[in-house]
């Protein structure tokens, strides 16, 4: 399995109403040093439906002002739906952070 496959796994797992941070899915993917790595690949998603990119955050909580399928706006709308409250670009992790499980 690739990195970007590794990526994809980890991301697939993330519950409907959690969300990750970037450093989680590398850790969780094998490298904790792959934040950036993660982000490349959720940039190149091959399949937005079945990989939710959009529940993965940076360290803050915050959403992803280059967020590929749509901006920061539709990574909002999309967390919105799922009942995840997002203020001024924020997500609360404490509230919504995914424990990996």
């Amino acid at each position: 399995m690739n990195t970007f496959e590794k990526i994809y796994d980890v991301v697939r797992r993330i519950p409907k109403g959690k969300v990750a941070t970037y450093g989680q899915i590398a850790l969780y993917a094998g490298n904790p040093h792959w934040s950036r790595v993660v982000g490349y690949a959720l940039h190149s998603n091959p399949s937005p439906d079945t990989i939710p990119c959009f529940r993965v955050v940076n360290r803050f909580g915050e959403l992803s002002e280059a967020f590929v399928f749509g901006g920061i706006n539709r990574q909002e709308e999309l967390l919105r739906a799922e009942g995840i409250e997002v203020e001024s670009g924020k997500v609360d992790l404490s509230v919504y952070l995914w424990d990996g499980k």
